[in-house]
């Protein structure tokens, strides 16, 4: 038997043990269920909303962060309505590999914030296309967590060199998968060349679903002017858009900080009302690592553990959650 399979019943042990009742004054106290209007997102009420939070790195590079308290310590501190759980489906020890010790670390990110309650993206950390694994974790996903308003499912976190018609089928599959058993949690669609092809997908969206939105991944030290107007141009044609993954460095994930097209970009999704997700909570050397190795796993996070893009992460995150 498929050893993804065999690890249903585990998974279904780690995942129901939360409350279904958020904390009045949290995110998803405040705004519910979450809904896609036109190109924007918005809360049961139908009043636009903008997430703003942070990607937990890899879970099979850097799983001492994928717990309860980190979350806690994510939404306390540093104020995000939103954190990421990134499901590493390659590299060694993925989810292909180690289904029961993935399912454990998404669940644990899940569980947490929905304690907090804050709004949870199950993230398919994947560059390359695996339909039926990908069918079937949603299904799961799905099952387990699909009556909580926390959920947003993200399909495929990075298609690289496939056409917008394979990731549009993929997409298709995956997506009829979860709406069997959940039919209205947000589900973010990716795009090739590491969801930046916004154009190619405004010419041939996806049809007959609601709540579905469209990733645009940058990297501010690499992606200029061009990626925001290619984003305002498919936003104009109709296309919803969720940055589910952002940082200010190079796209390798490493390099100078550029903070002033950071900023750019910033001022850009605020007027725009996009959410977005910084990259990432880990502790490798490399500029887009938030966290130095000697930072604690469950997070109370003082400043001479926290690198320069943890730093600018969290302040944005304060100011504009304060504004």
């Amino acid at each position: 038997m498929n050893p993804i399979r065999l690890v249903i019943i585990a998974a279904f042990a780690l995942g129901m043990s939360c409350s279904s009742h958020p904390p009045k004054d949290s995110a998803v106290g405040i705004n519910g269920k979450l809904a896609v209007s036109g190109t924007q997102l918005v809360n049961e009420k139908g009043s636009p909303v903008m997430l703003r939070g942070a990607s937990f790195g890899w879970h099979n590079l850097w799983p001492r962060f994928y717990n309860e308290k980190a979350v806690d310590w994510l939404v306390t501190d540093w104020k995000c309505n939103i954190v990421r759980a990134a499901m590493g489906v390659a590299i060694e020890d993925n989810y292909l590999e180690n289904p029961e010790f993935a399912l454990e670390c998404v669940n644990n990110v899940v569980k947490g914030a929905i304690k907090s309650g804050v709004y949870v993206l199950i993230d398919f950390h994947s560059h390359k296309k695996h339909t039926e694994e990908a069918k079937k974790f949603f299904e799961m996903m799905a099952t387990q967590y699909g009556d909580y308003p926390n959920v947003i499912y993200e399909i495929w976190n990075e298609p690289d060199y496939y056409t917008w018609k394979e990731v549009k089928e993929y997409s298709a599959t995956v997506i009829d998968a979860i709406r069997a058993i959940d039919q209205d949690n947000i589900i973010l669609v990716g795009s090739p060349h590491w969801c930046q092809d916004l154009d190619t997908v405004s010419m041939d969206p996806i049809t007959g679903h609601t709540n579905i939105m469209y990733t645009m991944h940058f990297y501010a030290g690499t992606h200029k002017k061009w990626l925001r107007d290619r984003t305002d141009a498919a936003m104009e044609k109709g296309i919803p858009v969720f940055v589910s993954e952002c940082a200010g460095m190079e796209a390798t994930g490493d390099g100078p900080i550029d903070e002033s097209e950071w900023n750019e970009y910033i001022n850009w999704m605020e007027d725009c009302k996009i959410s977005w997700i910084a990259w990432s909570v880990s502790d490798k050397n490399e500029s887009c690592s938030m966290l130095i190795p000697r930072a604690s796993s469950y997070g109370e996070w003082t400043d001479d553990v926290i690198k320069k893009w943890g730093k600018i992460t969290r302040q944005t995150i304060l100011d504009k959650q304060s504004e």
